[in-house]
């Protein structure tokens, strides 16, 4: 379904920053999923009542990355070029990727009320979600937050959590979904297929001497999350064109660029083009199996063309 994006104004500083009743969210947004999509709306829906415009105060690099470092653990649903992507098919007016740092983690946040949202902000509605909590030692819980309101004279709503299924809608249980190979309810929690981009590399060609070719794909961002192990349903983003496909994540000995040096192997249905170096983009929309070792290359082959015919299925069921 096509959507009309709008250009979203995107700010690294505050220095400049200036603009009439400013009604602000703010979070990672990691996804803008449909939870993010709940309070996307609610921000317009405001900005419209009061004659203001939309502000999305976000961090870059992510506040995990900075305090735990040491985990190397964090996989993200987006990266910074899709988030800006997909706030600008949801409305919002402006973007703010603040740079994270220790000296910012160790802002209070009566102290960040009042130099950022009060002082360079000048926000005149503060929106934020069910769980928000932010600060040193996540400190800003919403009875907080409406001390401050009262006190710097800027109205504050909060929402409830998106139900699906009677499940709150998160960023956590989405990479949970995904790193479980659920991709069917990931995508339901996105609101959109997951989509992996990355750059075709050279590969061993073991699959073309199958009958099977694959192109082996390096992710543009070594944080993107990449789903479990298995084989999966895709649609495949070439040069403005779209393919049905099919993909084995998996391992392999020699070092890839990858999260967790993942493989990413893609099989693209009815397709013969040399697209080494190009990039590709992958919209994962279902697994069709876990990864598994065959006895031999004649029953890896059968059971590729039964995979092929499953993605078939579930590709074309995905285009109604």
């Amino acid at each position: 379904m096509a959507q009309v994006s709008k250009i979203v104004k995107t700010y690294t500083d505050l220095d400049h920053f200036q603009v009439p009743n400013p009604v602000v969210t703010i979070g990672t947004f990691d996804g803008v999923h449909l939870g993010h999509r709940k309070v996307l709306d609610r921000l317009k829906e405001i900005a419209a009542e009061i004659g203001g415009e939309t502000v999305l105060f976000t961090f870059y690099p992510h506040p995990r990355q900075v305090l735990t470092p040491e985990e190397h653990n964090l996989r993200l649903l987006t990266t910074p070029e899709e988030k800006i992507r997909l706030l600008e098919t949801a409305g919002i007016d402006h973007l703010i990727i603040f740079p994270f740092s220790l000296a910012f983690s160790k802002l209070t946040y009566e102290e960040f009320v009042k130099n950022i949202l009060v002082e360079k902000l000048k926000t005149a509605c503060l929106v934020v979600g069910y769980d928000h909590k932010f600060g040193k030692n996540r400190e800003g819980s919403f009875d907080y937050l409406q001390t401050c309101a009262r006190q710097y004279g800027f109205r504050i709503e909060r929402l409830d959590a998106l139900l699906l299924n009677e499940v709150d809608i998160s960023s956590t249980k989405i990479r949970e979904s995904l790193e479980q190979g659920h991709i069917r309810k990931a995508n339901q929690y996105l609101g959109y297929p997951f989509t992996l981009h990355g750059r075709v590399v050279e590969g061993q060609k073991l699959g073309r001497q199958i009958g099977f070719p694959t192109a082996n794909i390096e992710s543009s961002d070594i944080n993107k999350l990449i789903p479990g192990y298995g084989v999966y349903a895709a649609f495949i983003e070439i040069s403005g064109k779209t393919y049905r496909g099919m993909m084995n994540i998996g391992t392999r000995p020699t070092f890839n660029q990858n999260a967790d040096n993942r493989s990413i192997e893609v099989n693209i249905f009815d397709f013969e083009e040399d697209i080494y170096g190009k990039e590709i983009s992958l919209l994962f929309i279902d697994k069709i199996r876990n990864e598994q070792k065959f006895s031999s290359p004649a029953e890896l082959v059968r059971q590729l063309h039964r995979d092929r015919e499953t993605a078939q299925k579930i590709l074309k069921e995905a285009e109604k």
